[in-house]
């Protein structure tokens, strides 16, 4: 009987989330995970990932050593992480802005987010997402994909003199790519050699400093 008890016990346990509905989940050490359609408050790691599963509810979400990755449907508050990469799939909302400092974001067709995007070293795509402000990097690869509508412009800020110390050589020009029926309402500032590449369907704002390179195939030209 004591053993059945045990198991039992285990059992709850185990299919009980660590957490009610709606609390915010607070964590130093260790990955947080959000099952799929499940309601869930802030998230906040500093060593370790966090995980949203399908269509599920938060707020915010930070972490400082870890990547954040989202499943369809999800739906969040502002994504922070400064060593790790964002990847959420499609039919995203964000309500809020969404940053990197090293690591790449990618979100998938159908998102909406609020705000802006930004990273220092990391690569930037957005496939048929609705973005509420601009994209902003310094090092980081952009690719405003087909069907994508970026509301806000596009900034390229120019390396510190700290960051170049540190590397040999010159720096490889990020590739900036406006895909098919893209739109960027803002302008287009570009503090550094860059690569733009507008596709012949995809509508700007003003261009300083780069001169767009035109193409009309389903990707752009290597370089």
């Amino acid at each position: 009987m004591i053993r059945t008890r045990l198991a039992l016990c285990l059992l709850l346990a185990a299919a009980t989330p660590a957490f009610a509905d709606g609390q915010d989940v607070d964590k130093v050490n260790g990955s947080i995970s959000i099952d799929a359609t499940q309601q869930a408050g802030d998230l906040d790691t500093v060593n370790g990932s966090i995980r949203i599963g399908a269509n599920a509810t938060t707020g915010d979400a930070s972490t400082v050593n870890g990547g954040i990755q989202l499943a369809d449907g999800a739906h969040t508050g502002a994504l922070e992480t400064v060593n790790g990469s964002i990847r959420a799939g499609g039919g995203m909302v964000v309500d809020g802005s969404v940053e990197t400092v090293n690591g790449s974001i990618f979100f998938d067709r159908g998102s909406r987010i609020s705000k802006g995007v930004s990273t220092v070293n990391g690569a930037i795509g957005l496939v048929s997402t609705e973005l509420g402000g601009g994209i902003e990097t310094v090092n980081g690869d952009i690719t405003v994909g087909i069907g994508s509508h970026v509301k806000g412009g596009i900034k390229v800020e120019k390396p510190t003199s700290s960051w170049l110390n540190i590397h040999m050589g010159k720096p490889k020009p990020p590739r900036i790519i406006i895909g098919p029926n893209a739109v960027v309402d803002g302008p287009l500032v570009f503090e550094r050699e860059v690569k733009l590449y507008v596709h012949a369907t995809a509508k700007t704002g003003p261009i300083t400093g780069a001169t767009a390179v035109r193409f009309d195939t389903p990707t752009a030209p290597q370089d």
